[in-house]
């Protein structure tokens, strides 16, 4: 068995989920375990909505409008006047709407969940109704039936067993399998998130637990680069990767891969190929087992909207390991991922990324018991296997507020 990943830009528009249909029907003889994240945008649109919902202002419903109408317009390119799926897609916005009747409960990340999660079921209810209308049978199935959590809204921790448990008696392997990625669901029913681009995760949970040959996760580059193409020129696709660098990258930020997909491959030794979408008959990037890198090259990743947290005790007393426990333990609570951390005597500094509506929440709670001082809209610029003076150019004419290195990297923040 195999097991594919499609994220939004794979399905955007409508031609978009016709070429994901040419690409499966290469495949279909494997019946393909098939993990789609929300259409283009829609993540990010959602967002505004669950924002706009939780501040309690007046335009919820309008962004949910634009949200509808993204997908309706795909709709009809796809489908006939009067086919079941705009029902269906129509019934999984009104439970938006109903939910945006209610009042908003005091934790936002709840409420981001119940309403972002809508992004995938849409995307995924559309790309099975049109494979089963062009005569690639599937099934579709809920994750939240499959992934089971704890409610740790935003952050989800997976109950593994359990999960293990469903997944292997739900899927079978007689048909494609289409479903969701990012989402789950806990022991209450209530809907829960993986993380921000959680759908990797979610891809590689179910490659783990159901021992499939490798997973292959399509993206509209032609394999993993060095760079970003938003914002470096020239990058190199790499052709193989160990997963132990592969680690090293997710976890300073490379887009490409979530930091949380790669350990339950490691654990099983299951491949992890990254290709693209556009250009699917071309070779991609091998990920596995003791891989060399090739071609050997520094790799450069930056972070953008990072938060600078400086933190220093009220009475100027040495910050110090309980110090630094209470403070990770109000970041993770908050879902702050820190990326850079620097200690001196007396302060603690920390970049950070963090949803903007809980940094207040967080600043406010660290002020109860610590001097803070914050900047934000910062970068953080990161180069693996770095050569001296590789920053110069990058970092010309830009304000540098924190940096170190170790003997394979070496990180930048600065004032973009």
């Amino acid at each position: 068995m195999k097991v594919f990943k499609f994220g939004g830009a794979s399905v955007k528009d409508a031609e978009g989920i016709k070429n994901l249909a040419t690409i499966l029907e290469q495949y279909k003889e494997h019946k393909p375990v098939v993990v789609i994240s929300a259409m283009g945008k829609t993540t990010n649109n959602l967002e505004t909505v669950a924002r706009s919902f939780y501040l309690k202002q007046d335009n919820a419903f309008e962004e949910l409008d634009k949200v509808k109408s993204f997908h309706t317009a795909i709709l009809t390119e796809l489908f006939k006047k009067g086919h079941p799926v705009f029902d269906a897609v129509t019934n999984l916005f009104v439970e938006v709407e109903w939910a945006l009747e209610e009042s908003p409960r005091p934790e936002y990340p709840y409420e981001y969940d119940q309403i972002v999660s809508i992004g995938e079921l849409v995307s995924t209810t559309i790309v099975s109704a049109y494979l089963n209308e062009i005569g690639l049978k599937n099934t579709w199935i809920d994750a939240r039936d499959l992934i089971k959590t704890d409610n740790k809204h935003q952050e989800a921790i997976v109950d593994w067993d359990l999960s293990s448990s469903l997944i292997k008696k739900a899927i079978t392997g007689d048909t494609i399998t289409i479903t969701q990625g990012f989402i789950g669901c806990t022991s209450e029913n209530f809907t829960t998130t993986l993380g921000r681009e959680g759908s990797d995760y979610s891809a590689a949970i179910f490659a783990s637990i159901l021992d499939a040959k490798k997973l292959v996760i399509w993206k509209d580059v032609p394999g993993l680069l060095n760079a970003d193409p938003r914002y470096f020129s020239n990058p190199i696709k790499i052709e193989s990767l160990s997963f132990q660098e592969a680690i090293e990258l997710a976890y300073y930020g490379a887009s490409v891969i979530h930091p949380k997909t790669l350990q339950p491959l490691k654990s099983k030794n299951i491949p992890l190929e990254i290709r693209s979408f556009i250009k699917p008959e071309e070779k991609g990037t091998w990920i596995a087992e003791n891989e060399a890198t090739l071609p050997e090259t520094s790799f450069y990743i930056l972070k953008k909207n990072q938060t600078l947290l400086s933190i220093s005790a009220l009475d100027l007393d040495f910050i110090v390991e309980n110090h630094l426990a209470q403070i990770f333990s109000i970041l993770a609570k908050y879902n702050a991922r820190v990326n850079l951390i620097q200690n001196s005597a007396v302060s603690c500094s920390l970049a950070v990324d963090l949803d903007s509506l809980q940094a207040e929440f967080l600043i406010e709670e660290l002020s109860k018991t610590y001097r803070i001082k914050y900047n934000t809209g910062l970068e953080l610029l990161t180069i693996r296997h770095f050569s001296e003076g590789d920053e110069q150019e990058i970092l010309k004419g830009k304000e540098v507020v924190l940096s170190q290195e170790n003997r394979s990297t070496k990180q930048v923040l600065f004032v973009g």
